[in-house]
């Protein structure tokens, strides 16, 4: 096996893991060479960000928001709420519903936007649309289960700034704890003609409702001047900093693990992820941790030795998963036994999608796309 000298990437973690003559792993190198690309601290951070907002408030002028904000309940979300009324903007909070918010989640959200006294708009998904197209994506054994999730929170807010005219969606997505990726651990969620070959073999209903976009959809919406600013590479993140920080002003609490706000991205990236498909997004999230210095690899790998999550409440989780999604034990059962499959096997884009990934990159090398 082997193993990264300073992350806890191993070739078991990624089979196409390759490492320096320092014993340094490629996951490392990439974080290395992009951090200065996609992050700015200090006061150079501060200044850009200083000058980025005041862009948007001008931009705002006369409108009855200035940007929008998704909010989930977790900590990243949470602090970027924080952050924009501090920097004295006026956002819109747009959150998706897609049926599985924890009750704890429902209860942050309300708790921060009253403290912060902004204004929520709720998208509240069609609930039998929802469940044909994740049904359809487990029945499609690929490990993307949280693509239906992911691309309609991103439609949502794509379509409702374009609605009420305003130009900056400020998130919560920041390279320093969230850019480690593993190519089979998962495809991305920009791809709807992906979604729909999925949904087109294995789903059993019509959606029309579901919220969705194509990659011409973002083009237009770019050309309109909507921009997306990932507020958190312009400042020094520090995640326990900032849960300290919510948790004190803003009554936030805490949930638990990563993403673990939504009952079914907590129980299929710690049940399904790892028990079909051999894959444990921690190993990701810890060496980025680690390569942020917020974590050591000596306590990431103490951390790695317990489970991914309370095993008590994996059985709950699996009830109710179940339940909610019409399942019996012996379907999901079949699921779990299903072949594993790639997103190659079905028709996407991924071609379109890499060149624009890559000219978007190009651009934010020349500073000339936000971070």
């Amino acid at each position: 096996m082997i193993a990264c000298s300073r992350c806890v990437m191993t070739s078991q973690v990624d089979p196409q893991l390759v490492v320096s003559e320092d014993g340094v792993c490629h996951h490392c190198l990439r974080y290395d060479a992009l951090i200065t690309v996609r992050v700015v601290r200090g006061e150079e951070g501060r200044a850009l960000l200083r000058s980025r907002v005041e862009g948007i408030k001008r931009q705002g002028e006369g409108k009855p928001y200035d940007c929008l904000i998704g909010v989930s309940g977790g900590t990243d979300s949470t602090y970027v709420a924080y952050l924009v009324k501090s920097l004295g903007l006026r956002p819109l909070a747009v959150h998706f519903d897609n049926g599985w918010d924890s009750e704890l989640a429902v209860a942050n959200i309300r708790q921060v936007l009253e403290k912060l006294d902004i204004e929520l708009e709720s998208y509240v998904v069609d609930w039998p649309q929802f469940k044909d197209l994740q049904l359809a994506f487990l029945l499609a054994s690929t490990p993307d289960g949280e693509i239906p999730s992911d691309h309609a929170i991103q439609a949502t807010m794509w379509k409702t700034a374009l609605a009420i005219g305003t130009r900056t969606i400020v998130s919560g997505m920041n390279f320093a704890t969230e850019s480690s990726s593993v190519p089979n651990w998962a495809y991305g969620h920009s791809d709807w003609r992906y979604i729909k070959d999925v949904h087109k073999r294995f789903g059993t209903i019509p959606i029309p409702s579901y919220p969705h976009y194509s990659l011409a959809y973002l083009a237009y919406a770019n050309a309109r001047g909507v921009r997306t600013l990932s507020i958190l590479n312009y400042v020094d993140y520090q995640k326990s900093e900032a849960q300290e920080v919510i948790t004190s002003e803003l009554g936030w609490r805490d949930y638990g693990g990563k993403h673990h706000e939504s009952v079914y991205t907590r129980f299929f990236q710690g049940v399904v992820l790892p028990q079909k498909f051999g894959i444990d997004k921690r190993y990701g999230h810890y060496s980025d941790l680690i390569n942020a210095g917020q974590l050591t690899r000596d306590e990431a790998m103490d951390l790695l030795k317990e489970p991914t999550y309370d095993p008590s409440l994996q059985d709950a989780d699996r009830v109710y998963v179940l339940k909610k999604l019409g399942l019996s034990e012996s379907q999901y059962e079949e699921i779990m036994d299903l072949p594993v499959r790639s997103y190659r096997e079905f028709r996407n884009s991924y071609g379109q999608v890499q060149a624009l990934r890559r000219g978007v990159n190009a651009l934010r090398a020349r500073g000339w796309y936000d971070r």
